[in-house]
């Protein structure tokens, strides 16, 4: 079986890696790929026929196979035998400090003769055993075997020149071993370059200027240039240095040193002290900034490895590449150094948190010994309190407690222990005491009468059980106080008797000067205040005002309400409501002579909203004082103001918008018209007409002269004044507004009519707006026609037709006009009704 097998290809990976060990996880990793030697040309060309011979064959190959031969030819020429047991060879005995003696064959003084002569014996035994083995060849290989041998001697002379030149160059001298990279370090390069008459130490070239010294490469910043970075400098190129000495020979020793031993180890690693340890770990965590715990897996392994720690991470290939003798030792010694190390880092962590512990545990100690004298404290100080509390109680059983006694025991009690005071709500309890005995004290009080009475005796219970405190004004029990709790058990009821039996709404002073003398005092609380106003004042007051009559009293309203605007407030709103309708009930059928109508309405002028006061000032007061200002006549010669000043009076009462439109349209149009005619009067006497003016304008009130319109109308009549003093011809007043607008009436009608006629000849006057039409009506009639400011009936804009008021619908073509002037009524009608309207106003 083991001949068949001997010619088949081998599946296992046996003999294919060299080196190797197990790793932390357990699995083993190799070292590395053991090297086959390439296949040469004669390789392909005959097989197994070929004995290494070629030209391409290298120096380690053919001596491998040498090597292999040699040592199965010592051994017996077959396989080792594995059944025998270990067998080691002796290397001769010696002391430590005796020294090798050397062979016979090997000369001292003379570096490499003894290698020389141990090769030329092994190249020897190689030509030997090439010879028989070359005998047995078949004859068509012998001229193969020739040229092969031919090279062979050919390249034992060549290696025989180059032992002799070395030696002419320094017998017994040490060759220093060439440096990474240069051209020595690689013998094929440097044959070749021999070979194309190239000499050690020279340039390269025919005239031997070039350079052998490999280009060196720079680093240079990132994305930078040549020359584009300032300050810059380039490495000057190492040069070679002349007459240096050459470096040490290696010790030449015949005995190879162990790397392992303590003569070869002249670096020791530092040892550690506990302490030393520590304090190395302290700083690094000092030092070391807190980092969030990233997971690596590593994946160059058979196995994947999840690290957390970066540390340590490359010493076995380090170890490895550094060919670190005996690694599986350092490996334990150096597992055994961080479990040292760990448990020393662990022992010191546990006797810090016992040292933390201990001292939490004093900490606590001390917490608990003050918690303890703290309440022991508390616990004499309660132990007082009852003392106390029980000797109230024992007197008030008796019968024996007094108010100036209770006040004193619990003003003591609230001295020495004012924050027992208030942990405990002693103050309750206080008002339990006290309760029956202020209610003795005010049996049969009468607070309308007497307010004056126990003001004293309860300023001092306010301060014991309220103090500085502020009142809660939310409403609920939750925010009941003790004083307020003994407030409303004891003087609210008196209060509440005595205001609905024996107050009258229309006396306001008595139920006032008590609410107002306890409130000063602060002695009422806001809450109780409120309840009072609430259910003993709005009730009377709501009964007054429903049975008040404007008629027949002779007390106007105002004099027992408006005492309670600034405690009612909000509250007043539902009075005002019925004090409207009681006004409006009176005014609809009041005339303008009346003064008493302003003596009872203006003082509600700031009371009222601004709106319901306008409209009450529009709808009752305005058409009365209208008509007034209708009748007034103005006589220069013989004037009566009483229509005048009944106006005037309502100056203050009336907004100023309201009483500005109503002069300019019902007094100034007369008073310029009588100022017209008798500055064209022949001779007027304009000291008169001066005196006169002033006279007039002193009748208005600052309020009415402060408004622009009112100075404008009165600039108006001393500018007539002054035209007539300068000679110059008077314009009547209104002209120039009338024939400015009776021109652009008359453009606009002619423009429509053009266009009108352009269009469809005889349908001018389908062409007039609804609006243009009245106008037009109202010129052919010789009325004025002119929109009333800020007038307005749903919507719609009023004009002034003559003497009335009107509305125009254009879209519905229909007129409105105002039935009596003063009431909000109106009717649609026609322009001939219109005129009649006209007639009958004018005739008034």
């Amino acid at each position: 079986m083991a001949e068949e097998a001997e010619g088949m290809d081998r599946f296992d990976m046996e003999g294919d890696f060299e080196g190797g060990r197990f790793g932390r996880d357990g699995e083993f990793y190799y070292r590395s790929r053991r090297e086959r030697a390439p296949q040469t040309r004669d390789d392909a060309i005959y097989g197994v026929f070929a004995e290494g011979d070629s030209d391409y064959d290298s120096e380690d190959d053919e001596g491998s196979r040498r090597r292999g031969r040699r040592k199965r030819r010592r051994d017996g020429g077959g396989e080792p035998d594995l059944t025998k047991p270990v067998q080691f060879v002796s290397t001769g005995k010696f002391m430590p400090t005796q020294e090798p003696e050397p062979e016979p064959d090997q000369r001292p003084g003379l570096g490499r003769a003894p290698a020389a002569a141990a090769a030329k014996e092994e190249e020897a035994e190689e030509e030997q055993d090439d010879e028989g083995d070359t005998e047995m060849l078949p004859t068509m290989f012998g001229r193969i075997r020739d040229g092969a041998r031919a090279r062979r001697e050919e390249k034992e002379r060549e290696r025989e020149k180059a032992a002799r030149r070395r030696q002419a160059a320094g017998v017994g001298a040490v060759e220093p071993a060439a440096a990474l990279g240069s051209l020595e370090a690689n013998s094929k390069v440097a044959k070749m370059m021999a070979m194309m008459g190239y000499k050690k130490g020279m340039g390269l070239g025919k005239n031997e200027q070039g350079r052998t010294a490999p280009v060196e490469t720079t680093l240079r910043p990132k994305n930078a240039g040549l020359g584009s970075v300032e300050g810059f400098k380039e490495p000057k190129p190492m040069t070679a240095k002349e007459n240096l000495p050459a470096p040490a020979p290696p010790p030449t020793s015949g005995k190879k040193e162990k790397r392992w031993s303590k003569k070869a180890s002249t670096k020791k690693a530092p040892v550690l002290t506990k302490n030393e340890l520590l304090a190395m770990h302290a700083e690094q965590q000092q030092e070391e900034e807190p980092a969030v715990v990233q997971k690596v897996i590593d994946m160059r392994g058979p196995q994947a490895r999840v690290l957390t720690d970066l540390k340590g991470l490359n010493e076995e290939q380090e170890m490895e590449a550094n060919d670190v003798p005996m690694p599986e030792l350092q490996y334990n010694v150096r597992l055994l150094v961080d479990e040292a190390r760990a448990d020393v880092l662990r022992l010191d962590g546990q006797l810090q948190r016992e040292r933390e512990k201990v001292a939490s545990l004093v900490r606590e100690k001390e917490k608990v010994a003050k918690q303890e004298a703290l309440q022991k404290r508390q616990l004499q100080v309660m132990e007082r309190i009852a003392e106390t509390l029980e000797q109230v109680r024992v007197d008030d059983t008796a019968g024996m407690l007094t108010l100036d006694g209770l006040l004193q025991t619990f003003h003591g009690l609230k001295v020495q222990f004012e924050e027992e005071f208030k942990m405990c709500s002693i103050a309750w309890i206080a008002c339990r005491y006290a309760h029956p005995l202020l209610i003795r004290i005010f049996q049969g009080w009468q607070p309308l009468q007497d307010p004056k009475f126990g003001l004293d005796v309860m300023k001092k219970w306010k301060d014991l059980l309220q103090g500085d405190q502020p009142y809660d004004l939310s409403d609920g029990s939750a925010s009941m106080t003790p004083y307020v709790q003994l407030v409303s058990e004891v003087i609210l009821p008196a209060v509440r008797i005595s205001g609905t039996n024996s107050w009258e709404a229309r006396e306001p002073e008595p139920m006032l000067n008590f609410l107002e003398l306890w409130d000063n005092k602060k002695l009422l609380p806001p809450v109780l205040l409120q309840s009072i106003l609430e259910h003993v004042i709005m009730p009377k007051l709501s009964t007054a005002v429903d049975s008040w009559d404007p008629r027949r009293e002779s007390v106007p309203i105002h004099v027992w309400v408006h005492p309670w605007l600034p405690m009612l407030r909000e509250r007043i709103e539902t009075l005002c409501h019925s004090i409207r309708y009681k006004l409006s009930t009176v005014l609809h059928v009041w005339q303008a002579h009346d003064a008493s109508a302003y003596a009872v309405l203006s003082p509600w002028k700031d009371v009222f909203d601004s709106a319901s006061w306008e409209d009450l000032i529009v709808r009752y007061i305005i058409p009365k004082l209208r008509l007034a200002l209708q009748e007034f006549q103005i006589n220069p010669a013989n004037q009566k103001l009483d229509q005048f000043n009944w106006v005037m009076l309502w100056a203050s009462a009336i907004p100023v918008h309201i009483m500005v439109h109503m002069l300019e349209v019902d007094f100034f149009s007369k008073w310029q018209q009588v100022l017209y005619h008798w500055l064209c009067s022949p001779n007027p006497d304009f000291n008169e007409i001066m005196n006169w003016y002033k006279g007039w304008k002193s009748l208005f009130p600052p309020e009415l002269l402060a408004n622009e319109r009112i100075r404008m109308l009165l600039t108006a009549g001393l500018d007539m004044m002054n035209q007539a003093a300068e000679g110059l011809e008077v314009v009547q007043p209104g002209a120039r507004e009338n024939v400015g607008y009776l021109r652009a009436t008359e453009k606009r009608q002619f423009d429509a009519a053009q266009q009108a006629y352009h269009a469809a000849p005889g349908a001018a006057m389908a062409d007039l707006s609804f609006k243009e039409s009245i106008q037009a009506y109202a010129m052919e009639q010789g009325l004025l026609f002119m929109p009333r400011v800020g007038k307005f009936y749903n919507g719609m804009p009023v004009y002034e037709f003559g003497t009335v008021s009107i509305c125009i619908d254009s879209v519905k073509r229909l007129l409105y006009a105002q039935l009596q002037e003063g009431i909000e009524r109106w009717s649609a009608v026609t322009l001939t009704q219109l005129m009649e309207m006209n007639r009958m106003g004018r005739s008034r």
